[in-house]
């Protein structure tokens, strides 16, 4: 896989050791966010940048994105100029290649749309305090812990290192839960630092090194967003141990974020955008070796550097039939996709989110979330107005399966 040009290389980081690598400056840089000093003048540059341009629908859609199959239906409206039924105007839509990258664009107004991993979401408002909110779930599951041939176990990671996307993900909740109901204990080492046989030592890692890290046994397995849990199988250099969603049911990875003073000032604009993106989603969900195709790198936009043979992987409803029939799947009665399309934002999955996060080791000042309050969040860090209208507008929740009181609880199990 090819993935445009960088000047600064990527390569495994510890955060807490490495200083040379493009993931520890990211890291470092989304830490100094959450300063004033550095928030205040970032937070002034995307308001006067928003002030000097369109108002209204004039504004054009711009999406930052992840070659990950969590951009899908920011790709799909795009590429079936839904933004256009909707008069909007849309830009080409600009990859980036990690998720500090896409966040302090976001912040910058260099781009208006983004998917965002779920925890980062509640970094950005509460630890950064940058003014945005959730309007949509972007998809369901669609993540998996990968591992190399010879790992069988959960607990054959012990003294093993593995590699998450970011501290901020349902990728490392879910892992740590993986890892601690195994008798194993998540660590942050430094490079070449000894690791106790109980132990697993977590770096971040961008998920487009993933697959290369794993093929030279630099990291015993990683856990992150497909179709790189499939490039590898495809590879035949490593393994799916679990699948995310047989752990949390039907949890939200990315969603669509938004700024808040975009909501406010254009509402009409953002409920555009939010209509696109549900009509998006359900067109997914019925064609999916389509969206495969289109995604791929022998699609008409090539959106991402990835062959048609592993996005179909992903996205066919069959394949993850097949797991079950290997017994790789614990939890059989929650009838489930590898990766699933839907856009309500469930406020039970944003409550337990909170109380998740805060059980789980994160790397950097965390101390914002000592008094987030998980019912506070799920009503400040949501706007559900946007999506609601948009899905009553495709036939209500039943268009997707949902219940029709757009409400849950939330299932999780390891």
């Amino acid at each position: 896989m090819s993935f445009p040009e960088n000047n600064n290389p990527l390569h495994i980081c510890a955060s807490s050791d490495c200083d040379c690598g493009l993931t520890r400056r990211d890291f470092l840089r989304m830490s100094a966010l959450a300063t004033a000093s550095v928030a205040s003048p970032l937070l002034f540059a995307g308001d006067a940048m928003a002030q000097q341009g369109p108002k209204g629908d004039d504004q054009p859609v711009k999406i930052g994105y992840l070659p990950i199959t969590d951009a899908t239906p920011l790709l799909v409206a795009h590429a079936r100029k839904l933004f256009e039924a909707e008069g909007l105007q849309a830009e080409t839509p600009r990859l980036f290649r990690s998720w500090a990258q896409i966040i302090e664009a976001f912040v910058a107004g260099q781009v208006n749309v983004i998917h965002l991993l779920s925890p980062a979401t509640l970094w950005v408002r509460y630890g950064a305090k940058f003014p945005a909110k959730v309007v949509a779930w972007n998809h369901v599951n669609g993540s998996a812990l990968t591992v190399a041939n010879e790992i069988n176990k959960v607990s054959d990671l012990g003294g093993r290192t593995v590699a998450i996307p970011f501290w901020y993900s349902i990728h490392n909740i879910l892992l740590q839960q993986i890892l601690s109901s195994n008798g194993l204990t998540p660590v942050t080492r430094a490079r070449n630092a000894a690791i106790k046989p109980n132990e697993v030592n977590l770096i971040v890692l961008a998920p487009a090194e993933m697959v290369s890290a794993l093929a030279s046994k630099s990291i015993a397995g990683y856990i992150v967003a497909e179709p790189f849990n499939a490039a590898a199988e495809n590879a035949g250099i490593g393994k799916i141990l679990r699948f995310s969603g047989d752990v949390w049911k039907n949890h939200a990875c990315c969603v669509t974020f938004l700024s808040e003073r975009d909501i406010n000032t254009r509402p009409e604009w953002a409920q555009k955008v939010t209509n696109a993106i549900v009509k998006a989603q359900l067109w997914t969900r019925s064609n999916q070796v389509d969206t495969a195709k289109l995604l791929s790198n022998v699609g008409e936009h090539r959106y991402t550097p990835h062959p048609l043979q592993v996005l179909t992987k992903v996205l066919a409803t069959t394949d993850y039939a097949g797991y079950e029939k290997q017994g790789l799947i614990v939890h059989k009665n929650w009838q489930q996709r590898r990766i699933d399309f839907q856009p309500y934002p469930f406020a039970s999955y944003t409550e337990e989110l909170v109380r998740a996060i805060g059980r789980t080791k994160v790397e950097g000042d965390t101390r914002f979330l000592a008094n987030l309050d998980p019912k506070f969040a799920a009503r400040d860090l949501v706007d559900d107005r946007f999506v609601r209208k948009a899905i009553t507008a495709v036939g209500g929740p039943a268009a997707f399966g949902l219940p029709a009181n757009l409400l849950r609880s939330e299932t999780v199990a390891v």
